[in-house]
């Protein structure tokens, strides 16, 4: 398992704040408030745990495929419907949204390969990730794919409550390699795929897929 390089700074100035605060509390608590001391000794040790852990970029096997659209990021599948794009396409889609956790691989994959046309930041709320209207309205980075011989495919990172922070690596004219890496979401959120009316579905509601891997559907 490897550690992602988004995660360097956070890591390093969280050790830094726990080991200032364990600190000062064991120099200037009572000897009598031991049990204080031992308790924040531990939430800290766990919580650093999980800093290093939500950037955690575990090994596994991808299952690139010609024809496969694959899953962007680890998560639950929350939604799976026909919907306007009102961003790009100006036409219905398939939709399938992907929640991803706090405990989830938070790095985003390419869900196919192919040449990227489209690429926008766009400004906006931090509703909880499960809200509908958080495809809209929450801060957002959304690219669109060109894949020759099969079509285009949106793929949409979206801030959550908690999540502050999009990374995005991808740029206009430049080649996406199927399960390299996209960008990068930290702290929980979501992911939106926005594919061609007619691609075959491989995964159903409620789902736990992951990324580079699951196949979401097929062209």
């Amino acid at each position: 398992m490897k550690i992602h390089r988004e995660g360097t700074t956070t890591i390093f100035v969280v050790f830094t704040a726990l080991l200032i605060l364990n600190g000062v509390l064991f120099f200037f608590l009572p000897k009598t408030l031991w049990l204080v001391n031992m308790a924040v000794a531990a939430l800290s040790f766990f919580f650093f745990l999980f800093t290093v852990s939500f950037f955690r970029i575990p090994k596994r096997t991808h299952t690139p495929g010609e024809n496969n659209i694959i899953a962007p990021a680890d998560g639950k599948v929350v939604v799976i419907e026909e919907a306007v794009d009102n961003e790009y396409f100006k036409t219905k889609r398939l939709q399938v949204s992907i929640f991803m956790s706090p405990f989830n691989v938070h790095v985003n994959r390419y869900p196919v390969s192919g040449e990227v046309v489209y690429n926008q930041y766009h400004k906006g709320k931090y509703l909880v990730a499960w809200d509908p209207k958080s495809s809209t309205d929450n801060e957002r980075h959304s690219i669109v794919i060109r894949k020759e011989g099969h079509g285009e495919i949106l793929v949409k990172q979206i801030a959550g409550a908690v999540a502050r922070r999009i990374c995005n690596y991808a740029g206009v004219g430049k080649k996406a390699e199927q399960t390299a890496e996209m960008g990068f979401i930290k702290f929980g959120s979501r992911v939106d795929l926005l594919m061609p009316l007619d691609a075959k579905l491989q995964v159903g509601l409620g789902d736990m897929v992951q990324g580079g891997v699951t196949v979401i559907a097929s062209w």
